[in-house]
Formats: C-alpha cells, sequence, structure tokens
C-alpha cells in the first residue's frame, strides 16, 4: 500500500511539473510575440556565442558565387557587425540565408526586385509578419552547426546497420519477460543490457551527431511549413508550392521521428528529457538514424532546396525590419555608370554625418588624419553592397550601376606567412587590377593611403601608376591618400576631393563634410605649434610646404 501512495504522489509531482513547464512554455511564446510587436524598428541586440558567426557563414561557404564579397573587403568593411545590425531572424535557416546574401552581391535588378516584394509586404502586414516569426522560432537555431556543412557531405556518409541494435533490443525484451518468473534476475539482466547499450551510445552518437542534429532540424522546418497553411499568405503561395511538392517526398523519413527527436527548439518539457534517456538505453535515435540516412541521400537536392525557401522567406523580413530600425534609407536606382548619392551615411555610426556626391569617373580623397577619409571610403563600399544585396541604400537617393566591389583599407603584416606590411599592400592591389581585367562586370575599388608600407619617392611613383591602372574603364576607383602630390599628377584621371579641420582657439575640429578639390591646410604643422614648438621652426616648415605646392618640388 506504501509503494503505491509513493508511486501515485510522484505521479502527481510530475505531473505538476508538466503544468509549470507547460505554462513557462506558454509565458516564453507569450513574451517573444510581445517583443516582435513591440520592438520592431528598434535595434538588433541580438547577441552571439563565440564562434557563432563562423557556424552561419556555413551556407556561404557551400554557395558562393564568383563575385562574392572576399575576406580582405568584409574585413575592411566590419561587415560583420553590419551583418549583426540587420540580422533579426529567429531560425538558422534565415541567419545563414541572410549571411549569404549580404556576401554575394547579384548584378540582375529583377532579382533585387523580387526581393523587393516579399521586404515591402512584410513591412506593411506586421501581423503577418509577428506571425511568421513566431513559426520560424519554433525551428530555432542548430548550435554549433550549419545544417548545410552536413547536408553537402551525406553521400560520403556510410550507410549502418540496425541489426546490432535489433539484436539488444530483442535481449531487453526477453529479460523483461523473464522478470515475471524470476524479477530479480530478470531486472539485472535488464539492466546490464541498459548500461551496455548507454556506453555505446555515446561512441556511435559522436560520429553522427551533426547529421541526427541536421535531420532534427529539417524535421521542424517541414512540421513548421505545414502549420503555414494554417496562415495562408498570398504573397507566399509560389514559394510555399515549392515546399510543398518537395516536402511530399519526405513521408518515409518523418515516420515516427516526432517519437525520437525534440521538435521544438525553445521547449523546456521534461517528456523530452524522458526521452533521451530512452534514446541512450534502447538507441531508437539511432536505429532511425539509419533509415533517415537513406531518404536524405535520396533527396538531398529537395532538402536543400525547402531550407533555402524557408530562409530566404525570413531573410526578407529581416530586411524589412533592419530598414525600420534605420533613421533613413532609400531604394537604390541601377542603370547609370558612375555614382549620384544625396545625404549618403553610415549605419553603424551612432549620429552620422550624411555627404552628397556625383561622380563620373575616380575620386582621389585628401585630408588630414582623423578628418573623414577612410569613413567615408567605407560609407560609399558598403551602400554600394547594400544595394546589391538588401536593395537597401542609407542615403536620401543613391544612382549607380551594378559593380563587383573591392577593398585594400584595413591591412596588416602577416606574420603567419612572414609578409611585410608592403607585400601584403601590393597583394592585395593587385587582385584588384586582376579583377578588372579578369572580371565579367565592372569593379568599384576602394584603396585607403596606397603604399604606405614604402618610401616617399618610390610609393608617390608606384602609387601613380597604380592608381592610373584602377581608373580604366573598368574599374571606378576611390583613394584616399596623404600625398598631395597625386593630385596632381592624377587630375585627368580621378576628380579631387577632400576633408578638411577647423583649428579655433588653439582646438581642432572635423566638419566631416566633403568638398571639392583638393586639401590644401596643413594642419600638423600647426598642431605643432600648439604644442608649443619654436615659432622660427614653424615658419620654415610653412614655408617649406607652400614653396612645394606652388613649384611641384621640395626646396633644399
Amino acid at each position: 500500500m506504501e509503494y503505491l501512495i509513493l508511486a501515485a504522489a510522484l505521479l502527481i509531482l510530475f505531473v505538476i511539473y508538466l503544468i509549470r513547464c507547460s505554462l513557462e512554455e506558454k509565458k516564453l511564446w507569450r513574451n517573444l510575440k510581445k517583443s516582435l510587436t513591440e520592438n520592431c524598428g528598434k535595434p538588433s541586440t541580438k547577441k552571439y556565442q563565440e564562434g557563432r558567426l563562423k557556424t552561419i557563414a556555413g551556407h556561404f561557404q557551400n554557395k558562393k558565387t564568383e563575385d562574392a564579397i572576399d575576406a580582405i573587403t568584409w574585413n575592411d568593411l566590419d561587415l560583420d557587425r553590419v551583418f549583426q545590425s540587420m540580422d533579426f531572424t529567429l531560425s538558422a535557416a534565415g541567419e545563414e540565408s541572410l549571411y549569404t546574401m549580404l556576401r554575394c552581391p547579384v548584378f540582375e535588378e529583377d532579382t533585387l526586385k523580387e526581393r523587393e516584394t516579399l521586404i515591402r509586404y512584410f513591412m506593411l502586414h506586421p501581423d503577418d509578419r509577428v506571425t511568421m516569426q513566431m513559426l520560424f522560432a519554433k525551428i530555432g537555431r542548430t548550435g554549433k552547426y550549419s545544417i548545410y556543412d552536413y547536408i553537402a557531405y551525406l553521400d560520403d556518409v556510410e550507410q549502418g546497420s540496425n541489426r546490432s541494435h535489433y539484436l539488444m533490443l530483442g535481449l531487453m525484451a526477453m529479460a523483461v519477460i523473464l522478470c515475471f518468473f524470476n524479477p530479480g534476475y530478470g531486472l539485472l539482466v535488464l539492466c546490464v543490457l541498459l548500461c551496455i547499450n548507454m556506453v555505446t551510445y555515446f561512441k556511435q552518437k559522436k560520429e553522427i551527431d551533426p547529421y541526427i542534429t541536421t535531420f532534427a532540424y529539417f524535421i521542424r522546418i517541414l512540421k513548421v511549413t505545414e502549420e503555414f497553411s494554417a496562415h495562408p499568405i498570398e504573397i507566399l503561395k509560389p514559394w510555399m508550392e515549392q515546399i510543398a511538392a518537395g516536402r511530399a517526398k519526405f513521408k518515409k523519413f518523418r515516420r515516427f521521428s516526432s517519437v525520437l527527436m525534440q521538435q521544438n527548439s525553445m521547449s523546456g518539457n521534461p517528456i523530452d528529457v524522458v526521452m533521451d534517456y530512452l534514446r541512450m538505453g534502447l538507441h531508437v535515435n539511432l536505429i532511425k538514424f539509419n533509415t533517415m540516412l537513406r531518404e536524405a541521400k535520396k533527396y538531398k537536392q529537395d532538402m536543400i532546396r525547402i531550407i533555402e525557401t524557408m530562409g530566404y522567406i525570413e531573410a526578407m523580413i529581416s530586411i524589412g525590419a533592419y530598414r525600420s530600425s534605420l533613421p533613413d534609407y532609400t531604394l537604390p536606382e541601377f542603370g547609370q555608370k558612375g555614382l549620384c548619392a544625396r545625404k549618403l551615411y553610415h549605419p553603424l555610426i551612432k549620429d552620422p554625418v550624411a555627404n552628397s556626391v556625383t561622380l563620373t569617373k575616380g575620386m582621389l580623397l585628401t585630408g588630414s588624419n582623423a578628418s573623414g577619409k577612410s569613413t567615408f571610403l567605407k560609407t560609399v563600399a558598403l551602400s554600394q553592397i547594400l544595394a546589391q544585396t538588401i536593395y537597401t541604400v542609407p542615403a536620401d537617393s543613391y544612382q549607380t550601376d551594378f559593380y563587383a566591389v573591392y577593398t585594400s583599407m584595413a591591412l596588416r603584416d602577416d606574420l603567419a606567412t612572414s609578409s611585410s606590411y608592403f607585400m601584403v599592400e601590393i597583394k592585395s592591389l593587385k587582385r584588384i587590377i586582376d579583377a578588372g581585367k579578369e572580371k565579367k562586370h565592372p569593379v568599384m575599388c576602394f584603396v585607403d593611403e596606397v603604399l604606405r608600407g614604402t618610401n616617399t619617392v618610390e610609393r608617390i611613383a608606384a602609387s601613380t601608376e597604380i592608381l592610373k591602372s584602377l581608373a580604366e574603364d573598368h574599374i571606378f576607383s576611390f583613394a584616399a591618400t596623404h600625398d598631395v602630390e597625386l593630385t596632381k599628377l592624377l587630375e585627368d584621371a580621378y576628380e579631387n576631393y577632400h576633408f578638411e579641420e577647423r583649428i579655433e582657439n588653439n582646438e581642432i575640429s572635423f566638419p566631416y563634410q566633403l568638398c571639392q578639390g583638393r586639401a590644401n591646410s596643413r594642419n600638423a604643422i600647426r598642431l605643432l605649434q600648439m604644442l608649443g614648438y619654436e615659432e622660427a621652426l614653424i615658419q620654415r616648415a610653412e614655408k617649406r610646404a607652400s614653396d612645394f605646392i606652388e613649384q611641384g618640388e621640395w626646396s633644399k
């Protein structure tokens, strides 16, 4: 009798625990929905675990295009931070799709306008947006794995046999039967068999764990795509029809999978904990994996298409949320050679200064340190990438053509290969010149302080010729320099612009406003004066600089 009372008490406690977990989960979903409704238009506050960005890049590594943003350009423009600022996704599929999109500019306006259709729809229909985001949250993320990394290598996974698993299950069944005749001996045998299975479980599961995670994730996607039918959105119909056609092929793949694999990425349900122990003891997920592997290999391309389609839809929602977080933005207009931008600003800068520019040939940018040259180059380069990826530019207007974007800006010595700064720089510049010759699309390039790693005479001589090469018909070049000599040597190939500083009451400030013409201020000499250098030294330096500007050569 005491055992029955104890069992009943434990059962009641377990039911209470289940109810509590269910209530907590419902509260979690309510809070998420409230956050999605109230925080739209606010900057992204998404946090990333260490190494997460490398995982997110998995889809890009498998799908990169010829004109993808290369590593140098990506790092120069701090595009990891840009990506994080626009990442409002709630699933790994959406996360990886958005990253790939930002990394792979397109060169067809029709593709961008197709994206705009979905972006605009979800911006104008917040209820549908929230509904879809809640569904994507059910899909969730994959932890340390990229789903695409393992789908790509499914064909290399050896098809396992379930014979040993079935043998152990048969022995366990016999042990259970034995319990009715000899409870003590039967329980002992059953415990031994369970322990053996648990010991072998982790070794076998470790080898296929990424694929189990991938399959479980794909099952969640399939389940959510079915829930879409309860919330039909007319504009998504073409994509949903594609998904439905692919989903029909995975009936055998999904059979019994809901019992074997966790379906809800946000769940804290203790049933999942119980199921984990059952998997360890009975190997049910290992058995199911071998069945699923055959189906996954057979329909691998359909699996990829479904995941990519779902990711694409969520990426469009995320871009709309990013637009809402910007103080101002415009849709780019293509078909105009060069660049015409009005009130262009950098989206990562708090209270940025906007600048306007119209160019039909390259720009040579001069000005003092900290005056805004590098930031302006990064602003234009980033704007061009955003124009050709998310069809959104932080500006009042933006008219240009399609370009492959390259930069050579934030370089450093390569200790791994013992390469000096100069070697790293000339290799970086050569890749741009080569791209201008080899790429089928024109190149837009950005160079900050060309050849700063060598002496003055050779720097000016080599810089002149390199920048001339970067001003050929197939390349639209922006370059910043401290070498005023280049403004005269290259005035036929480049339009001169500059940033300047202001010195008032022995204090220096920067308006960050782009000005036409070459820089003519010499704040370095004036700073010497502000720090108390001798007046005679200041005057001699001023005269020497003035003589050079007038005569084009240095006086002795």
